[in-house]
């Protein structure tokens, strides 16, 4: 069985993510990760499972979401596939839900794309990286959600034994024949 781990990210935690699971399934099973940007022409009949992981930035995912899941649709309604979402909203345990995950859920709603499995992860916080803008912005919705404001800190709040069950969860997914 081979599977593929796309990604979408914007300051890296999400591919980070990807590559973490692709090493959990590597275990059992041929993996591959790719970003979106360079997923346009995949064959996902190469592949027996899918998994796409996608972050937020502003309340909104990457464009190349909605448009890979558009082009891939009849493939990803007919094999295993599992949907995940890294957003700092989920720093917050009650909002690690796809159905307590605002951004998520607005997602898998609106999406034809109806995955096996769903998660939502916590990102990372990354100031000293950001741009000025991106890192005033940030601080600004974290002061205004009882976040870390302190722009010369880093905190990664993903919580890796729920990514490594995530994992674990999709290896088991049954392939269709």
């Amino acid at each position: 069985m081979k599977a593929l781990v796309l990604y979408s990210t914007r300051d890296g935690q999400t591919h980070a993510i990807s590559s973490y699971i692709a090493n959990c399934l590597k275990e059992n099973a041929e993996c591959d990760v790719m970003d979106l940007q360079d997923a346009e022409n995949v064959d996902l009949s190469r592949y027996a499972k899918v998994m796409i992981g996608a972050s937020i930035r502003y309340g909104h995912f990457s464009p190349l979401l909605d448009k890979f899941v558009k082009r891939h649709i009849n493939h990803l309604n007919t094999m295993p596939s599992a949907f995940f979402s890294v957003n700092l909203t989920a720093r917050k345990p009650e909002k690690r839900t796809p159905q307590t995950n605002a951004y998520t859920s607005k997602f898998l709603l609106a999406t034809p794309w109806k995955p096996t499995q769903c998660g939502v992860f916590a990102g990372a916080l990354r100031y000293p990286r950001y741009r000025w803008l991106d890192r005033v912005m940030i601080q600004l919705i974290m002061r205004m959600t009882g976040g870390e404001t302190d722009t010369s800190k880093e905190v990664e709040y993903t919580d890796w034994e729920q990514v490594k069950q995530f994992a674990a969860d999709f290896g088991k997914l049954a392939v269709k024949k």
